[in-house]
C-alpha cells in the first residue's frame, strides 16, 4: 500500500530545480523509501530501479568507470531513448551495499546533469566510512520516518479530522474525536506495513508479528555492520533491553543489568544512533539559541517507532483501555511520541531533539523537550499534571529572556496567564497531544499573539 507522505511534495520541488543534484533519502529501513520512490518514479515518462542488494545490479558499478558509458547502459536495457534523459528518473535502492556506486554519485551531477538520480539506503552512516571520496557538495539529502499523525490520518481517509487539525487554532467541537484518533496512532505507531495491515480490518492482534519482524530485521542489519562478535552481542544485547528505558536517562556503564563497560556500549549506540534506530537525545544547559548539547550528561534514549515500543513492552492492552495516555509506562509514552513528531517534520536536515537540566545539588530541574523560535529557546513539558507542579517549567522561565512556555497534555487547547513560584508572569499554551505536529504552528502563534 502507497501512503501519501508529506515529503512528496519536497521530492516534485527537488524535480523542478534548474540545478538538480543527485538526492540521497535517507532512514531506517521499513521506512517506506523504496515505496516512495516507485509512487514518485509516475512523475516521469521513464524509470530505471537498480537493487544493489543484487550482485547483478551492483555489478554496473564495478563494470563502467566512464558514466556516459554507465548511462547508455542502463537506458538502453530499460528501453529509455537515449534524448530522454531528462524524462527519467533513476531509482538506486541499498546503495550502502556498494561503495563504489556511492562515490560515483559525483559523476551523474557532473557529467549526465539531466538524467534524475535518486539513490536510497539504510545504514548509510555505517557504510559511508567505506567510502574512500564522499561526493561532498555534489548530492543532497531528504530524511524519511515513519508516518505521523497528520499522515496517519490521511492514511485513514479521515479528511475532514485532517481539515480541523489544520485549523489554527483547533475548533474545540473537534478536540474528543482528534484525541480519540491520536489514541489510535499512539497504539498503531507509524510504520508503513504495520499501518497498512491495521487498514485491513482495524485489528490489533495482527500486528505483534509485523513488528517482531521489523526489530529482528534491525537487529541483524545492524549487527552485520559490528566490528566483530564482540560488538555484535553488545548491539543484541542493548536491542532486547532498551525499549524498557524509553524516555529514561541511561548510564552506558553496566547498561541493562550487563557487564559491559561504558565505551563498548556507547560505541554499539552510536552505531544504533548512526541507524537511526535508537537515537541519543542528549540535555542541553542552554536558555538561549544556539542550542548546544551536553555530551557529558546522561542522555535519553529516543526509538524509531512508538508501535514497537508498544509492542516490545506488551502494554497494547494497557494503552487501549486508557482515556488519558499521559501515564502510560511511567508517563513515558506520550513525551516519546511527540518527540518522534517532531523529528519527522524535518525533511531535509536531521533533528536533534534535547531536553533542558539544571544539575544543582538544592534546585536540580529538567524540561521535557526545547523548541527553537528565534530568537527564544521555549520549554516543553509534556504531562497532565497542574500548572502549579510545573516546576522545572518555572525555573527555565525565570532564568530565561521571555515569558513563554508549553504543556503538552490530554485536555483541550487553551492559553493562559501564570506566575511562577517566584513571580515571573508567563504565558502558558496548553496543547493537546494530537497537535504534536502543529508544534512549530502554535509557538508562532503564541508569540506572535501574546508577546506584551
Amino acid at each position: 500500500m502507497s501512503f501519501n507522505r508529506h515529503i512528496y511534495k519536497y521530492l516534485l520541488k527537488w524535480k523542478n530545480k534548474t540545478r538538480r543534484k543527485p538526492l540521497i533519502l535517507r532512514g531506517a529501513r521499513q521506512v517506506g523509501k523504496t515505496t516512495l520512490a516507485k509512487s514518485f518514479a509516475k512523475e516521469y515518462t521513464y524509470s530505471i530501479f537498480l537493487n544493489l542488494e543484487k550482485q547483478s545490479d551492483r555489478d554496473y558499478f564495478l563494470e563502467f568507470d566512464e558514466m556516459t558509458q554507465l548511462c547508455d547502459v542502463l537506458l538502453l536495457l530499460n528501453n529509455v531513448p537515449t534524448d530522454k534523459k531528462h524524462e527519467t528518473l533513476l531509482f538506486i535502492d541499498e546503495i550502502q551495499e556498494s561503495p563504489k556506486a556511492i562515490q560515483q554519485l559525483r559523476y551523474f551531477y557532473e557529467e549526465v546533469p539531466e538524467l534524475h538520480v535518486i539513490a536510497a539506503g539504510s545504514l548509510l552512516e555505517i557504510a559511508l566510512k567505506e567510502v574512500k571520496s564522499f561526493p561532498v557538495g555534489r548530492v543532497e539529502f531528504a530524511y524519511l520516518y515513519p508516518l505521523n499523525f497528520t499522515e496517519f490520518l490521511e492514511a485513514l481517509g479521515h479528511q475532514e479530522a485532517l481539515k480541523q487539525l489544520h485549523q489554527v487554532p483547533v475548533a474545540p467541537f473537534a478536540h474528543s474525536i482528534l484525541l480519540s484518533l491520536f489514541h489510535e496512532y499512539a497504539l498503531v505507531g507509524g510504520l508503513p506495513e504495520a499501518v497498512a495491515v491495521y487498514l485491513e480490518n482495524r485489528f490489533l492482534a495482527d500486528l505483534p508479528p509485523i513488528y517482531e519482524s521489523i526489530w529482528r530485521s534491525y537487529i541483524d542489519d545492524v549487527s552485520k555492520y559490528a566490528k566483530n562478535t564482540a560488538e555484535s552481542k553488545i548491539i543484541k544485547h542493548i536491542m532486547s533491553v532498551a525499549p524498557k528505558y524509553v524516555d529514561q536517562r541511561i548510564s552506558f556503564q553496566n547498561f541493562g543489568n550487563s557487564n559491559y563497560r561504558s565505551r563498548e556500549i556507547s560505541e554499539a549506540f552510536y552505531s544504533l544512533n548512526a541507524a537511526k534506530i535508537i537515537q541519543l537525545v542528549y540535555p542541553t544547559t542552554s536558555l538561549e539559541n544556539p542550542i548546544e548539547g551536553d555530551l557529558k550528561k546522561s542522555p535519553r534514549l529516543q526509538f524509531l517507532d512508538t508501535g514497537i515500543i508498544n509492542h516490545s513492552l506488551h502494554i497494547q492492552a494497557e494503552l487501549l483501555a486508557m482515556k488519558d495516555l499521559s501515564s502510560a509506562y511511567k508517563g513515558a509514552i506520550i513525551p516519546h511520541l511527540i518527540t518522534q513528531e517532531l523529528i519527522s517534520l524535518f525533511e531535509t536536515t536531521p533533528y536533534q531533539p534535547h531536553f533542558w537540566v539544571r544539575e544543582k545539588r538544592q534546585s536540580s530541574a529538567e524540561v521535557d523537550l526545547v523548541w527553537s523560535h528565534a530568537p527564544y529557546l521555549i520549554p516543553i513539558e509534556i504531562k497532565s499534571g497542574k500548572t502549579g507542579t510545573l516546576r522545572s517549567l518555572h525555573q527555565f522561565i525565570d532564568a530565561s529572556i521571555h515569558h513563554f512556555a508549553v504543556r503538552i497534555y490530554g485536555g483541550k487547547l487553551s492559553i493562559e496567564e501564570h506566575k511562577t513560584i517566584a513571580g515571573k508572569p508567563f504565558t502558558l499554551l496548553n496543547l493537546p497531544y494530537y497537535l504534536g505536529t502543529k508544534l512549530p504552528e502554535y509557538v508562532k502563534y503564541l508569540v506572535e499573539n501574546y508577546n506584551n
